[in-house]
């Protein structure tokens, strides 16, 4: 009997041993799953290195935009950026970014628009590369230098984010900022 009772509790501590076995390793492998899931979230390496296409989401104002410009006047506009992401924005495209040619920098830039509609002209007017590294979330201000156009009438001034070399922010979905303008002479 005192056997029977021996191999009884003997079998009984390997069963429990082997269920704390099974939740460890459980557990183990949940945790293995949620790292492999946020990795393919947001890579985790800090070398410059294009956004994901889901990086792509800002939100931008132009707080205190100018509603009157003089022709051809150069005028600091601050545009406010808040990276409506889930990806972090390395401001130069990775913390070891020491490119020359700014391949992966974040910046903003602007260009100008008649009331109809019609691009004024195509490229960029002014650039300003973020100050600063942006979490989810967070956001910074950039203050960017925008000249006016050279004849005077009803302009749209926008405002949108580039990584360089890349794509800009509107060309993945991302919605613009912008503000009327008058120019004068």
């Amino acid at each position: 009997m005192k056997t029977k009772l021996t191999l009884t509790a003997c079998a009984l501590a390997l069963v429990i041993t082997g269920a704390a076995a099974c939740r460890r390793k459980q557990a183990a492998a949940n945790t293995n799953n949620n790292a492999a899931a946020n990795a393919n979230q947001q890579p985790q390496s800090k070398e410059p290195r294009a956004l994901p296409d889901n990086g792509f989401k800002a939100e931008i104002t132009l707080p205190g935009a100018p509603a009157k410009l003089r022709a051809g006047q150069q005028e600091r506009v601050q545009v406010r950026v808040r990276n409506a992401s889930e990806v972090m924005w390395w401001a130069r495209g990775g913390e070891q970014n020491d490119r020359s040619d700014n391949k992966f920098y974040l910046a903003a830039g602007n260009r100008w628009f008649k009331t109809d509609g019609t691009t004024l002209v195509t490229d960029m007017d002014g650039r300003h590369g973020l100050t600063k590294d942006l979490k989810p979330g967070e956001e910074t201000e950039v203050p960017l230098l925008v000249t006016a156009p050279k004849e005077p009438g009803e302009y749209v001034l926008e405002v949108d984010l580039v990584q360089e070399q890349v794509a800009w922010f509107s060309d993945k979905g991302s919605q613009t900022a912008r503000a009327k303008v008058t120019v004068v002479r």
